[in-house]
């Protein structure tokens, strides 16, 4: 694993226009395994006008070439597995066994699954006496988190390229290694120069300049909602599109008919996963209250199990973060049955795995994003109580029903304010629209609706 001290742009890694760096540091030791450029506003703009260039070419190369290219990344993925989980494992601090079939493995499939719709897609279509074409956007901004690194690269990266956009990236700074690999791979798999382009650096400066660059015809950003409405705001002014994908509080709402002991083990395994960080994360379990004693047993049960089973969170200022709002839920009154603020070890950024009971709607640990392995235990009266907690919050990314009948659950999952639901643990799907409602973003990403975020539509009439 070493890191490149170039930036990637115009087809070639080239000098950053500065000569400060960014440290790259493995959670689990704190140990510095790497420095990459920290790329200026300079460095943002030479990338930018690199996509410019290429964008006219990149556009007309029809869909089967684009499409052609895009199953050559998918490959060119697929043979970097393994190099790929152990750097997201060295900068992410990711279980080994995690890292290769999620954070390798996932892009792969999301990668195909944009090689195969570009080759089909209706970029074209008869509508009257209208023919109506879906064009590309042009160049695409692209901002992308740290918590699953690689997946979310390919999310915006691979369908901007099959509706024939051309990109400049800049990755999470935590994890800019796994971002220099996907750069390798895109030349390996013969995508023009000036296409893709890879701006390591500070969101204060290499995302904020990215974000406002003139000649972005659309900013798609992943992150914190803070972030987001900054991005929205300054696309705005310059009536610029963007896809923002953002913050969740999601809700697991378990319903009387329900599985209890499948729904509460699976509940934990998703809260805890990737030691937390996942936006979509069922941070929030509802239970009705004559089986909430029982579903507390078992959560605690299940979160005891995980005790040496997850990685750390990504760094110091994370760790402290969600140890805050351990401290806080209990200073809200709220009830520790598993977990707490204290580390589970005396190097590295690991958090404990915690659950909380006795959490009332209204406490901060349930309506605020922690990002770390921290669930709280809610109780509810009847399906209407359950209803109104699981759509109070600000957010809408994503969430659970679980119920002794499908049509029940699905019925539940219909009125829930929310972007995608997981029916009696449903299971994930690269082609499902994937995005929020309410401040968990505007837009979507994966299959169809991802690829469509990067076209615009023109009417020819006859």
């Amino acid at each position: 694993m070493k890191a490149h001290d170039g930036l990637y742009i115009d087809g070639a890694w080239r000098p950053a226009a500065g000569r400060d760096t960014i440290e790259v540091v493995n959670p689990v030791d704190e140990q510095v395994i790497g420095h990459v450029p920290a790329g200026t506003a300079l460095d943002v703009d030479t990338a930018v006008r690199a996509a410019r260039a290429a964008f006219p070419g990149w556009a007309a190369t029809p869909p089967a070439e684009r499409a052609a290219r895009l199953a050559a990344l998918r490959d060119a993925l697929a043979a970097r597995k393994d190099e790929i989980a152990e750097t997201v494992t060295a900068e992410l601090g990711a279980p080994l066994a995690f890292s290769q079939a999620v954070h390798a493995g996932v892009p792969v499939l999301v990668a195909g699954s944009y090689a195969e719709l570009a080759a089909t897609y209706a970029f074209e279509e008869k509508v009257g006496n209208s023919t109506v074409y879906q064009e590309p956007v042009g160049v695409v901004g692209a901002i992308t988190p740290w918590n699953y690194p690689l997946h979310q690269i390919v999310a915006k990266v691979a369908p901007a390229l099959a509706a024939g956009c051309t990109v400049v990236l800049k990755p999470a700074e935590d994890t800019p290694l796994t971002a220099q690999l996907f750069a390798e791979a895109v030349a390996e798999a013969g995508v023009p120069a000036g296409v893709f382009n890879l701006v390591t650096g500070l969101g204060p400066v290499a995302g904020q300049a990215l974000a406002e660059h003139p000649d972005v015809d659309l900013v798609s950003f992943t992150g914190s909602t803070a972030v987001g409405r900054r991005i929205g705001a300054t696309a705005g002014a310059a009536v610029k599109r963007v896809a923002l994908e953002l913050g969740g509080k999601s809700a697991n709402v378990i319903l009387p008919s329900a599985d209890l002991a499948k729904a509460v083990n699976v509940g934990v395994a998703n809260v805890m996963s990737n030691s937390g960080q996942t936006c979509s994360a069922w941070t929030r379990m509802l239970v009705p209250a004559e089986r909430y004693d029982e579903a507390v047993e078992l959560a605690a049960a299940a979160a005891a199990k995980y005790g040496d089973r997850i990685g750390p969170v990504v760094n110091a200022k994370q760790r402290d973060r969600v140890r805050g709002y351990i401290e806080k839920g209990v200073a809200e009154g709220a009830r520790l049955v598993a977990g707490g603020p204290e580390s589970p070890r005396e190097q590295g950024y690991f958090v404990s795995p915690t659950v909380f009971a006795d959490v009332t709607e209204r406490m901060t640990i349930a309506q605020e994003e922690i990002f770390g392995p921290v669930l709280s235990i809610l109780r509810y009266e009847d399906e209407e109580d359950a209803l109104r907690i699981a759509n109070g919050t600000v957010y809408g990314l994503a969430g659970a029903v679980w119920a002794g009948e499908e049509s029940e659950a699905v019925a539940f999952a219909r009125r829930l304010d929310t972007g995608q639901v997981d029916i009696n643990g449903g299971r994930f799907n690269p082609l499902a629209p994937f995005g929020g409602y309410k401040q968990s973003g505007v837009g979507r990403e994966l299959g169809a609706h991802g690829l469509s975020e990067y076209l615009q539509t023109k009417s020819l009439q006859f």
